[in-house]
């Protein structure tokens, strides 16, 4: 059986037809103690009114794009801005209106109950499809057309992550293919064969840009098949671009943005998120467990509660980056002096009992919230790296300062995804940088709102960091 993707939305706009009519009934039961509603064809139809504004606010946040091979956080902060708007919507029609149904249920009961229930629903649903992924029962089949760095990363990432519900049925490319694990298929006038002798959902043109022609060829072949094609840039391109696309008349237009953070609103959008966040931080948390991790610290080994070292922020300025100290501080520990940098290693002996589990939960990284509010770093970010290993990688690998055009972050989009603790090769700082840049390329509110989240998820069950 073949998973077809756009199946998802047919799930999702059911799952909250279902919890908005057991969200209504259920919040009128509460106010009053009984099922007095509906009663009449007019309290129906105000059903449908509620429904109706609720589709309405889904489709203008976009809520049922599909999202299965995302992380769910970003499809709860949706579900969030769906809500928003439907609150927005059904408030402002009772108001005007002055309609009786505002005193038939609460408001704030029914909103709260359809936001629970949908988010569990579809979280339950998200995972079986995801165990119908790996069991292989559920899957889009798809062809990968060209053999580049780009195509054999984005074939390596389909399969360690089954749960994106792709399966590849191998490659086609003008030169013959000998790896392990990768089915050739032929060159490229074999394509509309290997299309009409088999079911394939999906093709992945990735050829460069300069084979103009042989793309139209694809893109002509799928057209034919009424199969869709999808257009796979170099790595480079995803890194180091913004696109946006504008139509003008009959003809598509790729403007080569400046960075979404260079634009004053979105700067001082983030700067005042940055500043609320830390202060509340504090505020709620950090008066009282400073003062706890601080005595722990104390008591468990001798040397300052606090370890200060020498980092990079925007524009390559260096800043002093505040942690609790986790390592001895007579065994060659020593922030102020960047001579003495040694990256932690798994078992290290430096790192005390406590340390072990400051690391392991990240709550050794918290005193940066002071670096926050005083305006060196942001909450969301690439993380800033000591003096030396900025000055071992800003030469051998490419693009690594570009990562210094924001502030540096307390977490970012290469923490949640898996790039976290000790550097050990050169490849994965490259792969740190990829991700960093592709996060300044691409910033979004909803980007970092869905980076906080998957940090707190990650802080309780991830081993990355020692």
């Amino acid at each position: 059986m073949h998973w077809k993707q756009r199946f998802y939305k047919k799930n999702q706009i059911g799952i909250d037809a279902i919890s908005l009519l057991i969200s209504l009934f259920t919040a009128i039961y509460i106010k009053h103690g009984a099922f007095i509603f509906p009663k009449s064809f007019t309290d129906l139809l105000f059903t449908c009114l509620i429904v109706g504004f609720w589709f309405l606010s889904a489709h203008q946040c976009r809520l049922y794009r599909n999202r299965i091979y995302k992380k769910f956080p970003e499809e709860l902060l949706f579900n969030l801005y769906a809500s928003a708007l439907f609150v927005i919507f059904l408030s402002a029609f009772l108001f005007l209106t002055k309609s009786d149904y505002a005193n038939l249920f609460s408001f704030s009961v029914f909103v709260g109950i359809h936001f629970t229930l949908s988010t569990i629903f579809k979280y339950y649903i998200r995972k079986k499809q995801h165990i119908a992924f790996y069991e292989g029962a559920l899957y889009d089949s798809i062809i990968i057309i060209g053999y580049n760095k780009s195509s054999i990363e984005f074939h390596k990432t389909l399969t360690e992550h089954v749960y994106y519900g792709y399966k590849c049925l191998g490659f086609i490319n003008n030169e013959p293919i000998n790896a392990d694990g990768i089915s050739y298929l032929g060159a490229l006038q074999n394509l509309q064969n290997q299309l009409s002798s088999q079911h394939v959902d999906e093709v992945i043109i990735a050829l460069p840009s300069n084979q103009s022609e042989d793309i139209r060829y694809c893109a002509d072949v799928c057209d034919q098949l009424n199969i869709r094609a999808r257009l796979m840039p170099a790595l480079f391109d995803l890194t180091t671009k913004t696109e946006e696309i504008d139509n003008l008349g009959m003809l598509s237009v790729i403007n080569l943005n400046e960075l979404p953070l260079d634009k004053w609103e979105n700067k001082l959008f983030k700067n005042i998120f940055d500043k609320a966040f830390a202060g509340l931080f504090f505020i709620i948390i950090g008066w009282w467990l400073f003062p706890i991790i601080a005595l722990l610290v104390k008591l468990d080994s001798r040397g300052p509660v606090f370890y200060k070292q020498e980092r990079w922020g925007v524009n390559n300025t260096p800043i002093i980056c505040y942690k609790f100290r986790t390592m001895q501080s007579a065994n060659g520990y020593k922030g102020e002096n960047n001579e003495d940098f040694e990256q932690t290693t798994r078992n290290d002996p430096r790192v005390t009992r406590l340390g072990k589990v400051l690391r392991k939960y990240s709550l050794d990284e918290l005193p940066q919230f002071w670096n926050v509010l005083n305006g060196e770093m942001s909450v969301v970010g690439p993380r800033p790296h000591p003096t030396p290993m900025n000055l071992e990688s800003m030469n051998s690998v490419a693009n690594y300062l570009k990562r210094h055009m924001v502030s540096p972050g307390i977490t970012g989009w290469a923490q949640i995804n898996g790039c976290r603790g000790e550097v050990r090769t050169h490849e994965e700082m490259e792969q740190r940088v990829n991700f960093d840049l592709y996060y300044i390329h691409r910033w979004s509110f909803t980007l970092d709102l869905q980076i906080i989240l998957q940090t707190i998820i990650k802080m309780l069950r991830d081993n990355g960091a020692y």
